[in-house]
């Protein structure tokens, strides 16, 4: 069955948005309910809840967008982005630029969106996310460490979806300033937590990479990468544990906790054979989202 234009050419721009790969959709979306249940006056109302995610899709879509017009000359000199719809002239620079700045339009559409006495620090954070996001495609050509960007990236995640909650990235727990730490380590064992799985994604790009000249973190890090996810990892879980008992969530929390730290301890350490098949690392990915996911439900259920 033949397939028109038309269908042809939302497929592409569904796939230039990354939507059709919703593991990369809820690998943000989840420090951004990291933030939303560490709040002081969690759990959130299901419309902020809805607001974050089309924020985020939105803010995701516009990040990959720009990460393939940055790389559209070395997109289709790599196996593992040789098909993306710019790479393989299904899509022309010109409509790229064009859906990139529909997807800032709906992000600033969620924040307008917001109570009023909300709005305007949710604005500024979202105008200073701007450059970080934009720029962060080009940092392989520069940085050997572009994770680390990626990760300054991410942290907006929690800051943003914390200040539509609060009105501020300044509130306080109890009229003391339990509530800023609390922010500090959710930011913190975000970043990390980004560091540690994007590090593993550079991992199946290594030798394109090289060829390339193309920096990486797992590049620069070289037979030292999975210790230093590993390290990531159980800082990030601690870090949010600890943010976790500030902001008083309940016992539920722990076990669920545990499973998950113990888990990406595992999945860390199982990187360390220096030739594993390339789908390995995707799979990796993929259950980061997974036990990103059961950090959240640990939240959830502690703050039930």
């Amino acid at each position: 069955m033949a397939v028109s234009p038309f269908s042809a050419r939302l497929k592409a721009c569904l796939e230039l948005l990354r939507w059709h790969k919703p593991s990369g959709r809820l690998i943000l979306l989840i420090p951004a309910g990291w933030s939303l249940w560490l709040t002081p006056n969690a759990p959130p109302s299901a419309g902020l809840v809805l607001l974050m995610v089309l924020g985020g899709l939105a803010v995701s879509g516009a990040g990959c967008i720009a990460n393939d017009l940055w790389d559209r000359g070395i997109d289709p000199l790599v196996e593992r982005t040789k098909g993306r719809p710019l790479a393989d002239g299904r899509l022309k620079s010109s409509e790229a630029a064009g859906l990139l700045v529909i997807a800032l339009a709906l992000a600033l559409l969620v924040v307008l969106l917001l109570p009023s006495q909300h709005r305007w620090p949710c604005l500024w954070l979202a105008v200073a996310s701007l450059p970080p996001v934009l720029l962060y495609p080009s940092a392989k050509r520069w940085f050997p460490y572009p994770q680390a960007v990626l990760a300054l990236c991410w942290g907006f995640a929690v800051l943003i979806p914390w200040a539509a909650a609060t009105g501020s990235i300044t509130s306080s727990i109890g009229g003391s300033i339990t509530g800023s730490w609390v922010l500090a380590l959710t930011w913190l064992a975000t970043a990390l937590w980004t560091f540690g799985f994007d590090t593993v994604y550079a991992m199946a790009d290594r030798q394109d990479d090289h060829r390339l000249g193309v920096r990486s973190s797992a590049l620069s890090l070289g037979g030292r990468a999975p210790g230093a996810v590993a390290a990531c990892y159980l800082l990030a879980c601690l870090g949010l544990a600890l943010a976790a008992w500030l902001a008083g969530v309940g016992w539920p929390f722990w076990p669920l906790w545990l499973l998950a730290t113990g888990a990406m301890q595992k999945e860390a350490w199982a990187l360390r054979p220096a030739e594993l098949p390339r789908s390995i690392y995707g799979q990796h990915f993929s259950r980061q989202v997974q036990l990103g996911g059961l950090l959240l439900l640990a939240l959830v259920v502690g703050r039930a």
